[in-house]
């Protein structure tokens, strides 16, 4: 993840040629608190259907603009080529969910929630846009800084508008301090999606074999062969063994669910890496964009090491989406939950720097997340949330997981529970059993005093030497929480809406504080 915030020439000829096309509208922000939202009203005003039919019309023209470059540019530069994909990926998953936003239907049914999860996510897009750029040469980053700043500007203010209306900050029910259903999944996880969840071996659409038993030979074939846009659950089976392939499930393929033989029985390995000239985004092993992925019983891993740095294993933008019993192994930036509604259950994650980082709405319940040795005097953070603005119903919550030391991992090795990547970044540890590694001050600020008083980091009821709070740092941003009112809206059933659409998954969760 190229987090640095690097200057980049501008062309004032681009900028001219830029500011005429696009115009500026302002930019507005609300105060921060760490809520969720619960109503389902949603009644969008002329401004702001105006404004995101505008947006729209703006990243098209984006993409128009960018479109070019994407087979012309390059002449051997992978930074450059990847970043220019990133952004046309990226804009392109920005106009589906501006227009979803639009759209009378879709979603979860709790409107509100929904529409301001598909704006957090879009003003996400555009911040990756820029990261990718900013590492490359030339114009490019020049030509379009402009057009994304405007169009952040605008979605920006729709969100502000959604995150004002009455109800979207909303304090949880009692009821939710309990599991919401017998299967431990929360209720957007329909009946038939628990059943494959639980089944030992669900039926199969497809068959993945390296020995020619199945239908396919790898795991990019299957997905590829998969119907688009599906509102039926298509099961794919990979059978044991190794994949050595780099794996992308594009915005079309809906509802795709992977299932194998178990974390290190079947792998998907990669290894390409910032250093050999990918963009972040584009490192990882296994990415999915599509809505309501769910994987099962895999290992995702990016072999690429802690010398190579940004190094992704898994990077999701799947809305709605689940992975259970599923590993992901690498160093830097081992997971990627990028943006957008997920759930983690049961998972094992390994990594050194940031190595669950993004901007998505992620719960962990129940995972084995796991410091691993880095580089020389290299500084471990579990987690780099991503949040850039107030209004964003993003963060992460890690609940009932045990953070633990992984392979060679000693006390030397300086570990903290995450530092802030972005101004807003959210992350609360809560129920979570912390071992020794965990430093005593517990976070780690990312450079001076940047997001001290802006971030969110709480932590609730935490056991284990790790977890003790006398020596935790004193920011105005982190909070000792003891009462489960202030920790409630960070579970399942309130931060990412879990009961609306987990139980259709099949994944065993728990909805609020009580297993």
């Amino acid at each position: 993840m190229n987090k640095d915030i690097n200057s980049m020439a501008s062309s004032l000829t681009a900028v001219i040629f830029i500011g005429l096309i696009f115009l500026s509208p302002a930019l507005a922000l609300a105060s921060f608190q760490p809520e969720c939202a619960t109503s389902s009203s949603f009644t969008p005003s002329i401004a702001f259907t105006t404004n995101l039919r505008s947006t729209i019309e703006q990243v098209q023209k984006l993409i128009r603009l960018l479109s070019p470059f994407s087979s012309t540019l390059g002449g051997g530069d992978l930074r450059l080529t990847s970043a220019v994909a990133d952004c046309l990926d990226l804009l392109d998953l920005s106009s589906d969910q501006l227009s979803l936003s639009l759209s009378p239907s879709g979603g979860t049914g709790n409107r509100l929630y929904d529409v301001r999860s598909w704006l957090s996510a879009a003003l996400g897009n555009q911040d990756t846009c820029h990261e990718s750029l900013s590492g490359t040469k030339g114009i490019v980053g020049a030509l379009v800084s402009t057009g994304l700043n405007i169009v952040s500007s605008q979605i920006a203010s729709s969100l502000r508008e959604v995150s004002s209306m009455p109800g979207s900050k909303k304090t949880g029910h009692r009821r939710l301090l309990q599991s919401e259903t017998s299967s431990g999944f929360p209720d957007w996880v329909r009946a038939g999606d628990r059943r494959l969840l639980q089944t030992a071996t669900p039926k199969a659409d497809a068959i993945v074999a390296q020995d020619g038993s199945g239908n396919f030979k790898t795991v990019m074939e299957a997905v590829e062969a998969a119907p688009t846009e599906s509102e039926k659950r298509y099961v794919i089976y990979v059978k044991k063994g190794l994949y050595q392939e780099n794996v992308e499930i594009k915005k079309k393929k809906w509802n795709l669910m992977m299932f194998g033989d178990g974390m290190g029985q079947t792998v998907i390995s990669g290894n390409r890496n910032f250093v050999d000239g990918w963009t972040t985004f584009r490192t990882a092993t296994f990415a999915v964009s599509g809505k309501g992925f769910i994987g099962r019983d895999i290992t995702f891993e990016n072999t690429a090491g802690a010398q190579k740095h940004q190094a992704v294993a898994f990077r999701s933008d799947s809305d709605l989406s689940v992975c259970y019993r599923c590993s992901m192994e690498g160093y830097q930036d081992t997971l990627y939950a990028h943006s957008l509604r997920q759930f983690y259950r049961e998972c094992h994650v390994s990594g050194t720097v940031d190595f669950i980082f993004g901007n998505a709405a992620a719960v962990f319940q129940k995972c084995q997340i796991e410091a691993r040795s880095g580089l020389p005097d290299q500084k471990n953070s579990v987690t780099a949330q991503g949040r850039k603005d107030p209004n964003q119903n993003t963060g992460f919550t890690l609940q009932f997981c045990n953070v633990s030391a992984g392979v060679n991992l000693t006390i030397q090795t300086p570990t903290y529970l995450g530092r802030p990547w972005k101004q807003y970044s959210r992350t609360v540890i809560m129920q979570t059993y912390l071992e020794s590694i965990i430093r005593p001050e517990g976070w780690l600020p990312w450079q001076g005093d940047f997001a001290l008083d802006t971030l969110y980091y709480a932590e609730y009821m935490n056991s284990g030497p790790g977890a003790g709070l006398a020596n935790r740092v004193k920011w105005t941003g982190y909070h000792a929480l003891s009462d489960p009112n202030q920790v409630v809206n960070f579970t399942v059933g309130q931060f990412i809406q879990g009961n609306m659409w987990l139980p259709s998954t099949g994944v065993t969760f728990t909805s609020g504080l009580m297993e």
